[in-house]
């Protein structure tokens, strides 16, 4: 029997009152449902990150050195995206600045949110996957502040988004399984 791949849900925002918490804890029950995959939340906030460029050298500092040893231990990501000013975090653009190789050949869902279902954050997230050698794939859940939210803090999601979350996982699993025997033959 193949080890189980191991996909970390990123939680891009690390501001004071976000809600990207509930969204990943929907995700991840959601996921948790595949025997094939364990899931964990990988919450950016924990890490306390330098801001790149801000430090001696970001290989060496501590946290930046725990933050890529937890990526290198993934197969795969679920990226949970809030639309800031049309595009992503400050904190996740940094973090994703933070690695470098550890990111290289392996897959990547995004769930997003915004006004707009946070397309736009999504679409500037996928620009930065391509360039990180990072796999994106097609469907992504896009969920609305108005609709999916109450009073844009407390998580509601429509029914229709579960199904979104599954097709989007059943494409992420095979595609990470795939990009992990690359990475096995380096």
């Amino acid at each position: 029997m193949s080890e189980k791949l191991k996909i970390g849900i990123i939680l891009g925002s690390t501001r004071e009152g976000r809600v990207s918490p509930q969204v990943g804890k929907w995700v991840k029950e959601i996921a948790d449902n595949r025997e094939e995959a364990e899931f964990e939340i990988v919450d950016i906030a924990d890490y306390d990150l330098p801001f790149f460029g801000t430090t001696t050298s970001d290989t060496v500092d501590p946290r930046v050195a725990k933050w890529n040893e937890k990526l290198a231990s993934l197969d795969g990501f679920i990226f949970i995206v809030q639309e800031y000013n049309h595009s992503i975090t400050g904190a996740l653009k940094n973090a994703l600045d933070l690695a470098r190789e550890v990111w290289n050949n392996k897959a990547a869902g995004i769930v997003s949110y915004g006004s707009v279902g946070g397309a736009r954050a999504a679409e500037h997230l996928r620009g930065i996957l391509g360039e990180l050698a990072v796999a994106d794939v097609r469907t992504h859940p896009a969920l609305s502040l108005f609709t999916d939210f109450e009073n844009m803090t407390k998580f509601k999601p429509a029914e229709m988004h579960t199904k979104t979350v599954n097709d989007m996982l059943d494409q992420l699993l095979k595609w990470s399984k795939a990009l992990k025997t690359i990475r096995n033959n380096y």
